[in-house]
């Protein structure tokens, strides 16, 4: 990864995106994306395409924009702020951390704080509903003179660099995943591909898969590749019945089974091989719980699959991955749009 790879990358991890408030990370991304791509759309919520006109047939890669957060929902006479989630928000990590309440025009500072070991009676962890943002106001007039109902409330964003090629960021779900699909039409552009190839930045996934359908609705290719994190189960507080064998570092993670089209799959894995690029393999038996289940479904069935990348801690404001896998993601897809020219569709041969 160069330096301009990664400053693309923290620009993508410091501007909160939180899911139906999309619109400054999607100018960042878009921003990075229009230096290489030959055609760039935005929709009316926020889906950005970038293309790449090879002449051939149609692949989507795709990762999605938004994070998980908090929303506030009123405001007490105190001037403290209650707040509700915004997607799978973990109430177990809400206490104790700093966020920015995105106001009109502005950015917020506040805490969720919690009550001194030496005051509390039970160590029961608060449900969302029941966590309150101290933004230093003394009451409500003053709180409202700074956040509104429907503000959205994020933690504050940090990038953290750990040993090796390990980082550890907020919302890394699924920010790497857009950093992913833009690298790999970069890399695609460059190499000249026969493939046309479309890198999309989704809204709201978190919340609903909303914007995958939106796209696959409006686009019509030959094939999609979702890509987002997926659980690293390598570390000690990872359950040893849930989920695979899957490590930081050990490259990017090839999901198998129900959404994911097997002739799609093995395209993939072909291109894998051939660049000498290491993958894992992932069961998903029912679903892939990512943007790969929406598309699926549009277009009377959209050849489509996941990609992952490992991801330690999902949906904490300490999300670890290895910076290795993003860029053995990228290389792959690249490889894999490269010759999917070649191919007579993605269809099962029946």
């Amino acid at each position: 990864m160069d330096d301009d790879q990664r400053a693309f990358l923290d620009r993508l991890l410091t501007t909160p995106s939180p899911s139906g408030f999309e619109a400054e990370g999607q100018r960042v991304w878009t921003e990075y994306v229009s230096a290489f791509a030959d055609e760039l759309s935005v929709d009316a919520y926020g889906n950005a395409v970038a293309r790449v006109d090879g002449g051939g047939p149609e692949v989507v890669i795709a990762g999605h924009a938004d994070q998980i957060g908090y929303i506030v929902r009123r405001i007490d006479d105190d001037g403290f702020l209650h707040v509700g989630p915004i997607g799978g928000s973990d109430k177990t990590v809400t206490r104790g951390q700093y966020v920015e309440v995105h106001a009109s025009g502005e950015s917020v500072p506040g805490v969720i704080g919690q009550a001194a070991i030496h005051l509390r009676e039970d160590h029961e962890v608060d449900e969302i509903h029941d966590v309150r943002v101290d933004i230093g106001a003394t009451d409500d007039d003053e709180a409202r003179d700074l956040v509104e109902v429907g503000d959205p409330v994020t933690v504050r964003a940090r990038v953290q660099d750990l040993h090796g090629s390990r980082l550890a960021a907020v919302g890394l779900d699924d920010r790497v995943g857009t950093w992913v699909a833009a690298e790999a039409l970069r890399r695609a552009s460059e190499c000249g591909t026969e493939t046309t190839v479309c890198a999309v930045s989704t809204v709201q996934e978190e919340v609903g898969l909303r914007g995958a359908r939106m796209v696959g609705f409006d686009l019509d290719p030959d094939a999609v590749v979702a890509v987002d994190v997926t659980h690293a189960t390598d570390s000690p507080d990872a359950p040893g019945n849930r989920g695979g064998d899957i490590e930081l570092g050990g490259g990017p993670v090839v999901a198998r089974g129900s959404t994911n089209h097997p002739t799609l799959v093995e395209a993939v894995r072909e291109a894998a091989a051939e660049a000498e690029i290491p993958v894992q393999l992932q069961a998903t038996g029912i679903g892939t719980g990512t943007d790969a289940d929406a598309f699926v479904t549009e277009k009377g069935g959209i050849p489509a699959m996941n990609l992952g990348l490992p991801n330690r801690y999902m949906h904490t404001p300490v999300e670890t991955v290895d910076l290795r896998d993003l860029c053995d993601a990228a290389d792959l897809l690249a490889a894999f749009v490269e010759r999917a020219h070649e191919r007579d569709g993605f269809d099962l041969g029946l």
